[in-house]
């Protein structure tokens, strides 16, 4: 019974994250992908126009393939740290497990990254890829991106209750990430010494993975898939401890 009455709590924090995001906004869900399309024209724009250094075919699906994963990461992981700040007053008067408002955090990001993921697909499509048997391997690939931003946020965001600048490192954290995963650019143009660091990256491994599924119709390579999964397992079980040891001390300083 007490796991149904979480789920239900996990289900509200979600829809109620969702409403807020698109309260009193004209455009509504469609800034879920105003955002990604802006930023792949302008990438696209930029490194086959002005700089005109890649000889990436479709650039721009190439690029969009890349910038949601990312966008994901990003955002769940910014909003997600400063939910138990944001959530105080529901912390203090409802008696639950704090990890559910991190976790329903990263979920209700998640609404935004489907339809994101949506948009991609149908950019590949467009653009002449077609369906492919291995796009089964999408959803283990983005659940795998979740597992491991759900983990890093709740050891992120357990840490903001007591050091209030954890948000700006998680901030600069994410802005050094955008040039440190491959984006804009191909894995093979990455130095063969800096390769195994770029396939230990979570995020890095998401978007290779991902390309591999849309881009060249093959699964996942099982070393990325099994460096994926578990850094993302250790992530989790890491954040899930930090949180743990960290909300025993959160009354004094809520």
């Amino acid at each position: 019974m007490g796991e149904w009455k979480y789920a239900y709590l996990v289900g509200n924090l979600i829809a109620r994250d969702f409403k807020i995001r698109y309260r009193n906004m004209s455009l509504g869900v469609f800034w879920s992908l105003l955002n990604p399309l802006i930023m792949m024209m302008v990438l696209t724009f930029v490194f086959t126009r002005i700089f005109a250094v890649t000889s990436i075919e479709n650039f721009y699906v190439f690029v969009l393939s890349g910038l949601v994963p990312f966008n994901f990461f990003s955002l769940a992981w910014s909003t997600a740290t400063t939910s138990i700040i944001d959530n105080a007053s529901l912390v203090k008067r409802v008696r639950c497990p704090r990890e559910v408002i991190p976790v329903s955090t990263v979920l209700a990001n998640g609404i935004h990254f489907l339809i994101q993921i949506g948009l991609v697909l149908g950019l590949v499509l467009g653009a002449g890829y077609g369906v492919n048997r291995h796009w089964i391997w999408l959803p283990v690939v983005f659940g795998l991106e979740v597992v491991f931003v759900c983990g890093l946020s709740l050891a992120s965001a357990g840490l903001d209750v007591r050091f209030r600048d954890v948000r700006y490192v998680v901030e600069s954290s994410s802005l050094m990430l955008f040039w440190l995963v491959p984006i804009f650019y191909s894995f093979a143009s990455i130095s063969p010494q800096y390769r195994l660091i770029y396939q230990f990256n979570p995020i890095a491994a998401v978007v290779l993975a991902c390309r591999q599924v849309l881009l060249e119709a093959q699964a996942p390579s099982d070393v990325l898939l099994s460096k994926l999964a578990g850094v993302s397992a250790a992530t989790l079980v890491a954040g899930f401890w930090i949180f743990r040891r960290l909300q025993r001390n959160f009354a004094d300083y809520l």
